[in-house]
């Protein structure tokens, strides 16, 4: 009987630490910073979209950065640059969600792990991407907050890591930080609206909230 009992104290335990994850990170997401609107006029457009898990920031080519843009792989008709980042085992090995094994979500999730960015390129705007409006200085620091994360070499380049990407529209890029369920790839893109003095969560490892903020 009192194996039983420990067995039991140990696994509710155990079910504490989700649980309380899952409380303490909806409590943060829904407390928003950055909410006084600065007296400029929000001239520039840049967008948010997920594939109902992962957020990703998009920008118009002619809004990058020239040192975001530079070592960045594209064509011609390519126009809109769509960023994610996130845990590289995870990028690399579960293209689908069919994909996912237990393994691989726990490395992710509970281990230091290496990371890469996601890039996306689109000819052009998709009904799906959300809006958002911002002033040059928002978009300025953006655009910083993005370029910080790639990691690069001893020359100052980007590290694109050949013949990775799912398809032809697609690319992986060495980044900096490590993943884990404290640092996301939703609380990579919530971070980068925060620091940039946009409307954003206080900290959140979901998708929905950003989306929210801005439909």
């Amino acid at each position: 009987m009192k194996t039983l009992r420990k067995i039991l104290k140990w696994v509710l335990y155990f079910l504490l630490i989700p649980i309380s994850y899952m409380i303490i990170s909806l409590i943060l997401t829904y407390i928003t910073v950055n909410k006084t609107e600065l007296n400029t006029t929000n001239t520039k457009e840049v967008y948010l979209n997920t594939n109902g898990v992962h957020l990703n920031i998009i920008i118009y080519i002619n809004e990058l950065s020239i040192e975001l843009k530079k070592d960045l792989e594209f064509t011609q008709e390519q126009k809109y640059f769509s960023f994610g980042w996130g845990d590289k085992n995870f990028y690399l090995n579960t293209p689908t969600w069919k994909d996912l094994t237990f393994g691989n979500a726990f490395k992710a999730l509970f281990l230091k792990t290496s990371t890469l960015i996601h890039l996306t390129k689109y000819k052009q705007i998709r009904e799906s991407w959300t809006k958002v409006t911002l002033s040059e200085q928002e978009l300025k620091k953006l655009n910083q907050f993005i370029s910080k994360s790639f990691q690069k070499d001893v020359s100052g380049n980007k590290i694109i890591l050949p013949n990775s990407g799912y398809s032809r529209n697609d690319d992986f890029y060495k980044a900096n930080g490590s993943y884990s369920c404290f640092k996301t790839s939703n609380t990579w893109v919530n971070s980068a609206f925060k620091e940039s003095g946009l409307k954003s969560s206080l900290w959140t490892p979901f998708d929905f909230r950003l989306i929210d903020i801005y439909e």
